[in-house]
């Protein structure tokens, strides 16, 4: 077995360097300039007389223009090199609306009556998040979120709510890790019609991309101390922690703000609970 036969063993002079694709400038589109580092979505594209330019808007509503050539960009920390939509085909709709969670939007789509079934979430930052990036979607499910305000009397919880095939139930856990209290207490849910996920992350607020805030990383808070106030006290933000989620939650735009570690978790609740009987 030859342990160097996956490796370019080529001078660097010699190598050719990595094709840099192109990529349309469609609406909505996020990418960061790479010579200034500003991020935000496209809002449009036009011809400017020093040629075509790109207008982004970032998360707290400034717009910039940048031009489109020669100017190098990122996505997802990958170089790119943006260039015009192409126009539409005659005869052809427009792109399909994306709700923030990825999903295609249902045009003039009223809410559905609520479901029998519930997704549990811990607390009021777990719901209105959940609420901003799959609120279109689980209003066309018909699928209602209430939060605990923690989980600690969570079997006592699932045997009031009496699941059913009709009335199936998840729960949405902070910090479902192993040996935690939280994995001892869902392992004491049984019931085949309940759904018992969540998280890695010690709060909710964790699951927010550090980037989405223009941060490198979230703190690390040392141990006994409440985590909340220990990320505004790192961050020389007011001890405020309800003012504090309101700015990390305003820089929430879609489900690209959030870690993978959420995502599938929620996801997988609301395929439960909206599965036939």
């Amino acid at each position: 077995m030859d342990r160097y036969s996956d490796v370019d063993l080529t001078p660097p002079w010699k190598r050719r360097p990595a094709a840099v694709p192109d990529v349309p400038a469609e609406p909505g589109l996020v990418v960061e300039d790479s010579v200034t580092g500003f991020c935000g979505a496209v809002i449009r594209t036009e011809k400017t007389a020093g040629g075509p330019a790109v207008t982004l808007e970032d998360r707290f509503g400034v717009h910039r223009a940048f031009p489109l050539e020669p100017r190098r960009f990122l996505i997802d920390g990958r170089p790119v090199t943006l260039v015009p939509p192409r126009p539409a085909a005659p005869g052809a709709g427009a792109p399909a609306r994306r709700t923030a969670s990825g999903s295609v939007a249902v045009p003039g789509a009223r809410a559905r009556v609520a479901r029998a079934g519930r997704i549990y979430v811990e607390g009021r930052h777990d719901a209105e998040l959940v609420e901003k990036v799959w609120g279109d979607d689980l209003r066309v499910e018909g699928v209602v979120v209430e939060y605990l305000s923690g989980i600690d009397d969570l079997p006592a919880v699932v045997a009031g709510f009496g699941p059913s095939a009709d009335a199936r139930l998840g729960v949405l856990v902070d910090h479902l890790v192993p040996g935690s209290k939280e994995s001892r207490i869902a392992a004491a849910v049984t019931d085949p019609h309940v759904l018992v996920t969540g998280h890695p992350y010690i709060d909710i607020w964790q699951a927010v991309r550090p980037s989405a805030l223009r941060l490198d990383r979230w703190p690390v808070v040392p141990p006994g101390q409440d985590w909340k106030t220990g990320v505004c006290r790192a961050l020389g933000w007011p001890p405020d922690t309800a003012a504090a989620w309101r700015r990390i939650l305003a820089a929430v735009r879609s489900y690209k703000d959030l870690e993978p570690g959420l995502l599938g978790p929620v996801e997988h609740l609301i395929d439960h609970v909206t599965a036939p009987a």
